[in-house]
């Protein structure tokens, strides 16, 4: 995959790892399209870095569908539709008790906005044979997020999705990347841009993620692991799931022993 002169596509990409990918992509010489909620934010990036911010809210089908006409209209194409919005919502207390309207908006945001992309763009790439869908969703699509199910299982959701594409349409030109990262320091945990990376201990960076996902997307490699210990907890879950599960509960009875919750933050700090 060459990134220069590409058109690229990147929702959310106003803030967080969105922001660091667009930055990362324009520095590859690419045309980079930040789509996002808080447009003011979209337009002051495309002007940073000679891209283009507009308007989206990827959990309306439309929005999207009106995103990539303005793109293909000006640009006759996209590249690479990288799907980067997300949302977490904290649980309220056990498993079940994420409200109804959190549950949806984690359904429309993190799996359904990656299901309008591809319905928006594959009917172009397939006739052009060529085109790429770059899926930022999370370690806990593979591993599972403790004190979050509604997160944990719509970012599995998104992994079953981004499968199905690759399997469906590799014979169409067509290829797939997931990015599953782990902690990283964005708006999403409740960091700034500014804050300093060194307070963050084992935490990753959006820059430093935006690095490992531009050299794994010019391999074209499907699963992109910014933190490479995912692959051995990953595997530690498929060789052997009950002794996996019993660790994630260990770690979850830890995590509530040293700080009564189980924020985000807290999780962090006892790993």
């Amino acid at each position: 995959m060459k990134l220069n002169k590409s058109i690229i596509v990147v929702t959310g990409g106003a803030s967080g790892i969105g922001k660091a990918l667009v930055r990362q992509f324009s520095s590859e010489g690419a045309t980079v399209i930040i789509a996002d909620i808080n447009v003011e934010s979209a337009v002051e990036l495309g002007k940073e870095v000679g891209g283009l911010g507009v308007f989206c809210d990827v959990r309306i089908e439309q929005s999207i569908i009106d995103l990539v006409k303005v793109v293909t209209e000006k640009f006759y194409k996209i590249d690479i539709f990288c799907s980067n919005a997300g949302v977490l919502f904290e649980e309220l207390g056990d498993a079940t008790s994420t409200r109804n309207a959190d549950w949806q908006s984690s359904w429309e945001v993190n799996v359904m906005a990656h299901v309008y992309a591809a319905r928006a763009c594959l009917p172009s790439m397939i006739s052009r044979k060529k085109g790429y869908f770059l899926q930022i969703i999370s370690a806990a699509g593979l591993l599972s997020q403790i004190g979050n199910s509604a997160y944990s299982t719509s970012k599995h959701a998104a992994i079953g999705f981004a499968e199905s594409l690759s399997i469906g349409h590799s014979d169409d030109g067509i290829r797939v990347s997931v990015v599953c990262p782990q902690y990283v320091s964005t708006p999403m945990l409740g960091y700034t841009d500014c804050q300093v990376e060194g307070e963050l201990g084992e935490i990753m960076s959006p820059d430093e993620v935006a690095k490992v996902v531009i050299s794994a997307v010019l391999k074209e490699e499907f699963l992109i692991l910014p933190h490479p210990e995912v692959e051995k907890y990953f595997l530690k879950k498929a060789t052997d799931y009950q002794k996996w599960l019993g660790g994630m509960k260990k770690l979850r009875r830890k995590v509530l022993d040293r700080s009564g919750d189980l924020d985000i933050k807290s999780i962090i700090k006892s790993l």
